[in-house]
């Protein structure tokens, strides 16, 4: 498809010659009104990469904890430490959730919560250790890189240290989680607390130095502009330039393999007043996304926060993942989400053959573990 704005011709040119897209071409596609000419050069990527395929993996999302002392402003999920709501699962408790909900063929467990200072690295080890204990070839991918710094922190250790031993006690990858927007201005504003950009580069830095996968993510909706965003990805993909590795075929061994887009859901937040994307903002963003970050593989359409409907969209505007059962979602949900907080696996293959891609089981790192069907 020829885009109809005269402004996309030049970066469509260099999309299909396989050229890499600079700053100011990133403006141009977030000012752009051509969403089907959006969607098809991100398709053409897509499809390039990976075919009809749309990737998920059957797993479980567990919340250790959602007391939390930054007080994000987009965030509905947090308490304050003696709130009543405010709860921390012990590892025997993270266990026997685990033995309740994970679902039959589970390959991952996901664990992200809220960063409280009670909590010290010997808790942290402690429910990952409780896992691998109980369930020794499921994948443990958990703490974002927020939780990690503030562990440091809490723990008078290094981040180099303190991932050292989480991966000694069973941590095998990392969520993507905490990046926000980079922009030192945008985090003032939506999360001051949080670890900054820097601190979130360097964990990833020290993981990808240890071989290990990461994923990465942006949250659009608030108070961004697009230039923030193009500075996001800009980030991203630098980063990913200088530590990923690769094998001789070129298959990623450690760096970012999957950049997930993520939308503020505003209801029971700080900033509730606000609108939150578009549905045509959230495609948008996921084209550009897969047009900008050219050395990243995988684009994640995350159901839970996009709508089910939205997450098939996204397969043809760059998408080629679609997340998986997940199982007892809390963190959007409690930002007000209306979709299911989990799905069987037949329902994910379901609404993946019905967008018209193939679906495939994956495991945490990528490799396919059904047949294509």
């Amino acid at each position: 498809m020829m885009p109809t704005e005269k402004r996309l011709a030049p970066i469509a040119e260099k999309v299909l010659a396989g050229q890499r897209l600079n700053f100011e071409d990133g403006l141009a596609l977030y000012a752009s009104q051509d969403l089907p000419a959006l969607g098809a050069l991100a398709n053409h990527v897509r499809e390039r990469l990976h075919g009809d395929r749309t990737y998920y993996n059957i797993n479980l999302h567990i919340n250790p904890t959602n007391a939390c002392f930054a007080s994000c402003r987009f965030c509905a999920f947090g308490r304050k430490a003696f709130d009543e709501k405010a709860y921390i699962l012990t590892p025997e408790e993270i266990v026997a959730r685990a033995r309740r909900s994970l679902p039959e063929g589970a390959s991952e467990i996901h664990l992200v919560g809220g960063i409280d200072p009670r909590l010290k690295i010997e808790f942290y080890c402690g429910y990952i250790r409780a896992l691998k204990q109980a369930f020794p070839h499921v994948h443990i991918k958990t703490l974002t890189p927020v939780e990690v710094v503030f562990i440091a922190k809490m723990s008078k250790l290094t981040v180099r240290e303190t991932i050292e031993r989480l991966r000694e006690a069973g941590m095998d990858s990392m969520p993507g989680g905490g990046a926000e927007i980079f922009d030192d201005e945008v985090r003032e504003q939506i999360c001051e607390h949080k670890c900054d950009a820097a601190q979130w580069f360097e964990t990833h830095r020290e993981m990808h130095r240890l071989g290990m996968r990461t994923n990465c993510t942006m949250l659009i909706g608030h108070v961004e502009q697009p230039r923030h965003r193009v500075d996001h990805l800009m980030r991203l993909r630098a980063h990913q330039d200088e530590w990923a590795v690769r094998d001789e075929t070129g298959n990623l061994l450690a760096g970012f393999q999957c950049f997930i887009p993520l939308s503020f859901h505003p209801k029971n937040t700080a900033m509730s007043h606000l609108p939150g994307p578009t549905g045509h903002d959230e495609l948008r963003n996921f084209a550009v996304c897969r047009l900008m970050l050219d050395n990243i593989p995988h684009i994640k359409a995350y159901w839970i926060m996009l709508g089910v409907k939205q997450a098939q969209v996204a397969q043809w505007f760059g998408a080629n993942d679609i997340d998986g059962t997940v199982v007892n979602e809390e963190i959007y949900h409690d930002a007000g989400a209306s979709t299911p907080t989990g799905m069987t696996v037949e329902e994910i293959r379901r609404l993946v053959r019905e967008c018209g891609r193939t679906p495939v089981q994956r495991d945490s790192l990528y490799r396919e573990i059904a047949p294509v069907s």
